[in-house]
């Protein structure tokens, strides 16, 4: 059983115009994708700006309720889950966010903004709180005099080092990490990349990893989906989905990120065009209009998620979809 499934998840909002609030279309954010995330691993939701990554993690976060679809975790549907359901769900589900300069209060000491989680669940004793957040800042490798700071006294690897922290306090079972180190230096990329693999490693808490950095992806996930308006165009192992892409789609993603290994890369595909919005994607396959593969069919059939080559793909160049 999945640590968390969601099948047909969907997300779409009004659009609305004038002083009486008309409502005049939908943007299809998410458009009825699944997938699952097993206990211990790390799923990489990749694709362009607007493609549904970071709604996606709101609905799992539940942040935003979804518009159709469901989303179970342990095997229950977070639909039926009363208040204290949903109170121990959202205990074991956290997330890391991409901006450490925004997601920390300047206002709140170190101490404070790691130990806040444990406080409003919890409730330990003013000694027992000090321990503990000094044994979270010790696993992201921050000293416990650290606890006596603000976050402008720290550097941006820093700070995420302490969202990190602040996220674990529950000892969480799923953490959502949404681009957590695309406003950080290049320097510092890799050690809270490999902080967040032996975290991993120690605790067995499993990753929804959401980035456009594909080379981070490759090397943090266990299973990658690919993204393209509200769809999901390809789903598979890793390793398969960053050397071998098969859709057109992630071909092109995939082409434009620096190899995996030296002499790996290959030629950059160029995608005509801009991403058409969500307000009136295209028919039938919704990379039809930039596809350089692109068929008759592919404008009027949507194609189907099925199996080739040992992952899911929705492309009509391959039989069955």
């Amino acid at each position: 059983m999945s640590l968390l499934e969601a099948t047909d998840l969907t997300k779409h909002f009004p659009v609305r115009r004038g002083v009486l609030g008309r409502q005049v279309g939908l943007v299809r954010a998410v458009d009825s994708i699944s997938f699952a995330i097993e206990a211990g691993q790390t799923l990489g939701l990749v694709g362009e700006s607007g493609c549904g990554k970071t709604t996606t993690s709101r609905l799992i976060l539940r942040v935003e309720a979804p518009t159709d679809g469901v989303i179970r975790f342990e095997g229950s549907a977070l639909d039926g889950f009363d208040r204290d359901g949903l109170r121990r769900y959202r205990r074991s589900v956290q997330a890391v966010f991409q901006d450490p300069y925004a997601s920390l209060d300047p206002r709140m000491r170190v101490g404070a903004i790691v130990g806040e989680p444990l406080v409003i669940n919890e409730r330990p004793s003013a000694s027992a709180l000090r321990e503990r957040v000094s044994a979270l800042l010790e696993l992201v490798s921050l000293p416990a005099r650290s606890r006596d700071l603000f976050p402008h006294e720290f550097s941006g690897g820093q700070r995420q080092r302490i969202a990190i922290a602040r996220a674990l306090a529950l000892s969480p079972k799923l953490v959502v990490l949404d681009e957590p180190v695309s406003a950080l230096d290049v320097s510092i990329r890799a050690q809270i990349l490999n902080l967040l693999r032996d975290l991993q490693r120690r605790f067995g808490v499993s990753y929804l990893f959401i980035s456009h950095d594909l080379a981070a992806v490759a090397h943090m996930s266990h299973t990658i989906a690919v993204m393209y308006l509200g769809k999901i165009v390809e789903l598979g192992a890793a390793a398969e989905v960053a050397r071998r892409p098969k859709h057109p789609y992630t071909q092109a993603l995939f082409s434009a990120a620096l190899p995996l290994r030296p002499g790996g890369g290959s030629d950059e595909i160029i995608l005509a065009g801009e991403v058409p919005s969500p307000l009136d994607p295209p028919s039938g396959c919704r990379f039809h209009p930039r596809c350089p593969y692109a068929m008759e069919r592919c404008a009027r059939d949507e194609p189907l998620l099925l199996p080739e080559s040992g992952r899911l793909v929705a492309c009509h160049l391959y039989p069955g979809a």
